[in-house]
This record gives C-alpha cells, sequence and structure tokens, in this order.
C-alpha cells in the first residue's frame, strides 16, 4: 500500500479510537510492508495483531512525551507518524459565527487541541525521524485553515487553531530537513467525512462531497505514498491538491 517506505515499516496514529483514524490504522495494518501500528486514544485501544494500542492526553505535556518515547525503537521513531486529531465542538463548545461569540474558554480548548498537542508530538518525536529514508510526519487540518482561501469569515477558533497548525508544519518542515533531508511533513485535508466533528454541520454538503471514513484513509494514504521532499511543508488535500495558507 505504502510503496514508498520501506518494508517493514512502523507507523503510529496519534487519535486511533476516532472516526480517520480508526480507519488509517485498519488500513496501516492491512500493508504487508507494515510491520506495527501504534494506535493512540484517551483510552487505550486493544493491541491485536500488527496494532499496539496506547494512551496519550493532548491537554496533557507528561501524557505526550511518556507515549512518544514509547514509540522510539533503537533511537529512531516510527517511519510514519499521523496526528489524526481535532476540536470543532465539544459540550457548550461550537464554532463561532461572529467575532462577538469569541471567549477565552473556547479559544484556549480549539488551540489547545488543534494546534499545541500536535506541535508537542511533533517536538518529542520529530527529531527522532529515521535517517537516510523516506519518513514522514503528518496533522489533520482542514481546508478552512487556508487565510488566501477564506471567503465566508466564521469558525473563527476552528480556522486560526488550524492555521497555526499550518504554520507550525511549515517550521517543522524547514527544520527538519536540515538533518534529514528524506523527510516529509504534512499538513493534510481529509476533505468532509462522515464522523462526530462534522455531522451537525453536514446540511450543505455537496452529494458525493460527504467521504466515509475508510475513503478519506484511503486517499490520504495514498497522498503520504505519492508526497516527497519538496511537497514537505504543504497543506495537501485529499486528492493530492495543493492548497494555499
Amino acid at each position: 500500500m505504502l510503496n514508498s517506505l520501506r518494508d517493514g515499516y512502523r507507523a503510529a496514529v496519534f487519535g486511533g479510537g476516532g472516526g480517520i483514524g480508526s480507519a488509517l490504522v485498519r488500513r496501516l495494518a492491512a500493508d504487508p510492508a507494515c510491520a506495527t501500528v501504534w494506535s493512540g486514544a484517551r483510552d487505550a485501544v486493544r493491541s491485536e495483531g500488527k496494532v499496539r494500542g496506547f494512551a496519550f492526553d493532548l491537554e496533557d505535556d507528561v501524557s505526550l512525551a511518556d507515549a512518544a518515547q514509547a514509540l522510539i525503537a533503537d533511537g529512531e521513531a516510527p517511519d510514519l507518524v499521523l496526528v489524526a486529531t481535532g476540536l470543532l465542538h465539544a459540550d457548550a463548545l461550537k464554532p463561532e459565527k461572529t467575532i462577538a461569540a469569541l471567549r477565552r474558554e473556547g479559544l484556549m480548548r480549539a488551540f489547545a487541541i488543534n494546534t499545541i498537542g500536535p506541535a508537542l508530538i511533533a517536538s518529542a518525536l520529530a527529531p527522532h525521524l529515521p535517517r537516510g529514508r523516506k519518513s514522514l510526519f503528518a496533522v489533520l487540518s482542514a481546508r478552512v485553515s487556508s487565510i488566501s482561501d477564506n471567503r465566508l469569515g466564521g469558525w473563527h477558533g476552528y480556522r486560526a487553531s488550524k492555521a497555526a497548525l499550518n504554520m507550525m508544519v511549515r517550521n517543522l518542515a524547514i527544520e527538519v530537513a536540515m538533518r534529514r533531508p528524506q523527510a516529509v511533513c504534512l499538513a493534510l485535508h481529509p476533505g468532509t467525512v462522515d464522523t462526530g466533528l462534522s455531522r451537525p454541520f453536514q446540511g450543505g454538503v455537496q452529494p458525493g462531497k460527504l467521504f466515509t471514513p475508510d475513503f478519506a484513509a484511503e486517499r490520504l494514504l495514498a497522498v503520504i505514498d505519492q508526497a516527497g521532499p519538496a511537497d514537505s511543508g504543504r497543506l495537501l488535500a485529499w486528492d493530492g491538491a495543493v492548497i494555499p495558507f
């Protein structure tokens, strides 16, 4: 499935208990070239076959550091690290339609989950990406994070926190390339996927544009497989298109 990675590659998915994350885990586990898939969630998933479960909390620095350390073997991080996490709404938190709706608590939570957590995972694992071969660190972002493509406004906290995540990925790509020129760092837009994150907002989705988690996982892995160092630091859509920051 992932022909560009070494035979016997190791993969890790942070957010393996979510809709897209669990689909990514299943597809990676089905790849004959993949030796191990680490699947992380707040409550560790059951280890079975190639899948190894681990627990992590995006809002707990010690938890993130411990989880990352457990994934490093012989000084190397997994060949493929995917951060399939994100927060758009939860309990009283809803996407803000106007600036007047902004609240400190909501903004802090959005940035904690969408920006800071993934950045700390990168901080712990990117310096240990394998040398001398292709490796990849990727995070789930969103088309609405594009500043230049923003024509509707709204969803302030989500847009801003994902835009900040894109900048983290861009910075990471520049730094990693200095020592690991074959490494690829990506932000990925999966499209609108039928998961709990998008479910309250699917009413206006065009026919054929609401994807299943399995389809999204298939397309994202295809994009990852085709991506090279020249793509590092970019925001790529599920169909491989470059989305401008």
